[in-house]
């Protein structure tokens, strides 16, 4: 890959793949992976609402609990997650604690509130991901929305069940 925004591109995509699957298995269209300074995906995580109707089973927290687990700090900080959607002010807060130093994601959260309205399974917060990140002590870089077009159509007809 030739630059940063077509490695974005292509990790991004990988992520919307993974929202994908979760749909498949009977969670809601979201997936973030966790990707190595040197282009290695080292984590993938679906969202795990069901089976037990876990509202904080986001993708990115989910991804977040494993780095924690499984990669160093140093990895951690050269790391990327790219997210399907933007992270949701938990998952942001889980992402900074975790030292995750970069996210990149496809649909902002104020187009996902957009598309999910008042949808019991996804009270959308309707708060910035870089808001959360630069109240922090440490920075954690932010680009998106990204392919936002691409990430909203894995949405469609499924708040509307």
């Amino acid at each position: 890959m030739d630059d940063a925004s077509e490695r974005d591109e292509h990790f991004l995509r990988l992520s919307f793949t993974v929202a994908r699957r979760s749909l498949t298995h009977g969670n809601h269209p979201f997936g973030c992976i966790v990707v190595d300074a040197d282009g290695k995906v080292l984590i993938e995580t679906e969202n795990g609402y069901m089976p037990d109707r876990d509202g904080t089973a986001h993708a990115e927290r989910l991804a977040a609990t494993q780095a924690c687990r499984t990669l160093g700090r140093a990895v951690l900080a050269g790391a990327t997650l790219y997210s399907s959607a933007e992270p949701c002010a938990m998952c942001a807060g889980a992402i900074y604690w975790a030292g995750i130093g970069r996210v990149v994601y496809g649909l902002s959260e104020q187009s996902l509130r957009g598309i999910t309205g008042n949808h019991p399974e996804n009270p959308t917060l309707d708060l910035p991901s870089r808001e959360v990140f630069t109240s922090g002590q440490r920075a954690t870089e932010v680009v998106g929305p990204l392919l936002e077009n691409e990430a909203a159509a894995l949405h469609d007809g499924v708040w509307t069940k």
